[in-house]
């Protein structure tokens, strides 16, 4: 994939931002447990940020889907993984099928705003039932006149204690599991809709993320996005970008666990000599960068084929994968050159370690990737297709 002028200057503009705008606050958010997305979402959408590969009629730039990945590769750089996460749900998670697949009307009202900034947009599909088995949520919202009727609850939901509309994946109708989902957009000052307490998470500290729960919240049915019962299959196509997100955003901030660590060994000194002079020591920094490259080749890979119609499953699904699991094998690895340094809180790498552990469940947990991977391969058993 070759980047243009134009896809530097985008990098360029959001290094610019992480540098002034989020990582001098990074701590203090981190201390809070929550970030103001209001603020930064304001700042973010006046820079053209929020909305690259949306539709320039909604005040998106219009661009492809590789100058959105190279904002999303340029997010890994903040300090704080819930922050990043965060601008994530706005950009690739809970917008993704509302620009595609939503009405005019919808899309003026919701898209535009939340691509300016001013409003923060979170996703509602997780369930404390269903997390990764989306089919088995159980949400459901039934036919009133022109309104849909909204029960049930949601888990885990990034954003959820600022966001001013979810999308949100219920039950429209009775039926195969598969086809009787539909994504509706949900304002969330609707009455009927209430709030836990702030969740209380081992990592992605920043990120404010809560259960919602919905008792008779009434919505207008043209609040749907596209077709009824196509909810399902909506999702999974916002997964896509998801999965993607995940990978481009995981590079630069293992990037910078290896580069930290290596300033830190190299000033560490144990046994007569710096920690990073030990060739066990460098030379496995420079096989974790080395994955790390490996992983941006595939993801790059992936993006090209997305944007040129190519269906990128399988890669996808093996970029989230690999960013899961090497995040978690970098920021151990890293950690433990930092010995009892390591161990403490407000160390770098010790957040990395903490907020990257996410990745292998979030989005479609590590298990699911393997089984969207071997079906995509044939080799599930009993449910392989019958050779040529």
């Amino acid at each position: 994939m070759r980047f243009t002028e134009e896809h530097q200057a985008i990098r360029a503009t959001t290094a610019k931002f992480i540098d002034a705008e989020i990582n001098p606050h990074a701590d203090e958010w981190e201390a809070a447990g929550i970030f103001p997305a209001h603020e930064v979402f304001r700042k973010m959408g006046a820079l053209g940020l929020l909305g690259i590969a949306k539709p320039v009629e909604c005040g998106g730039l219009g661009l492809d889907y590789s100058y959105q990945i190279v904002f999303s590769e340029e997010l890994g750089r903040i300090r704080s993984g819930g922050v990043g996460m965060g601008i994530g749900v706005q950009t690739d998670m809970a917008t993704p099928a509302l620009a595609k697949f939503g009405s005019d009307e919808l899309r003026r009202e919701f898209l535009a705003s939340a691509i300016s900034g001013e409003y923060v947009a979170s996703i509602a599909v997780s369930e404390p039932g269903a997390g990764s088995d989306v089919a088995a949520i159980t949400t459901r919202a039934v036919k009133d006149g022109d309104d849909y009727v909204i029960n049930g609850s949601k888990m885990w939901i990034t954003n959820s204690t600022q966001a001013d509309f979810l999308c949100l994946l219920a039950n429209t109708s009775e039926g195969k599991p598969h086809l009787n989902k539909s994504l509706i957009i949900v304002p969330t000052k609707l009455p009927g809709i209430s709030f836990s307490p702030r969740l209380d998470k081992l990592g992605m500290r920043s990120s404010d993320t809560a259960q919602i729960f919905f008792d008779n919240v009434r919505v207008p049915q043209r609040y749907r996005i596209g077709e009824e019962g196509a909810g399902f299959v909506y999702q999974m196509l916002q997964f896509q970008e998801e999965r993607l997100f995940a990978a481009a955003g995981g590079l630069k901030a293992m990037e910078a666990c290896i580069d930290a660590t290596i300033e830190y060994t190299r000033g560490r000194k144990a046994f007569g000599q710096s920690i990073l002079d030990n060739q066990v020591v460098h030379y496995r920094l420079a096989e974790l960068q080395t994955e790390v490259e490996a992983l941006r080749a595939l993801t790059y890979d992936a993006v090209e084929g997305y944007i040129n119609g190519e269906d990128v499953t399988t890669k996808a699904s093996m970029a989230k994968l690999k960013v899961g699991r090497l995040a978690r094998e970098v920021s151990d690895g890293c950690l433990q050159y930092w010995g009892g340094m390591g161990f403490m809180w407000d160390n770098p790498v010790a957040r990395a370690y903490r907020d990257s552990r996410l990745t292998s469940i979030g989005g479609g947990a590590d298990e699911v990737m393997l089984g969207i991977i071997c079906k995509q391969m044939n080799i599930l058993p009993g449910k392989r297709k019958p050779a040529p």
